[in-house]
């Protein structure tokens, strides 16, 4: 029985190790992504005037992912030098409307008379 006792103990100390190990890494990750997200945040305040940037946020609670692709595209047109900060509303309205039209699928419903 001490034999078993043993093995079993050093199953369950193993077995702990191994959770706190990938709870560390969960940490990790999400102060990683955390510290990505608050830079992603700084950048956007520099490029947005408040106007654009309080639509986006308004936009975030509704469309999250046509918000996130605007951020992204945003970003990407500045480093390429094809837009100019501070970004206005009206340029994010143009940019929001391009992307919602390009995301957006277009359903037609056909009905067959018998």
């Amino acid at each position: 029985m001490d034999i078993d006792d043993r093995e079993l103990e050093e199953i369950r100390r193993r077995k702990l190790l191994e959770l706190q190990r990938q709870l560390e890494e969960e940490q990790k990750r999400r102060e990683m992504e955390a510290k990505i997200e608050a830079e992603r945040q700084a950048v956007l305040r520099r490029l947005l005037t408040s106007r654009a940037r309080e639509r986006l946020s308004n936009l975030k609670l509704v469309r999250p992912e046509l918000a996130r692709a605007a951020e992204d595209l945003v970003i990407q047109l500045v480093q390429t030098g094809r837009l100019k900060p501070p970004i206005d509303d009206d340029t994010l309205v143009d940019i929001l409307l391009e992307l919602d039209r390009s995301t957006r699928k277009d359903f037609e419903i056909r009905i067959k008379r018998k």
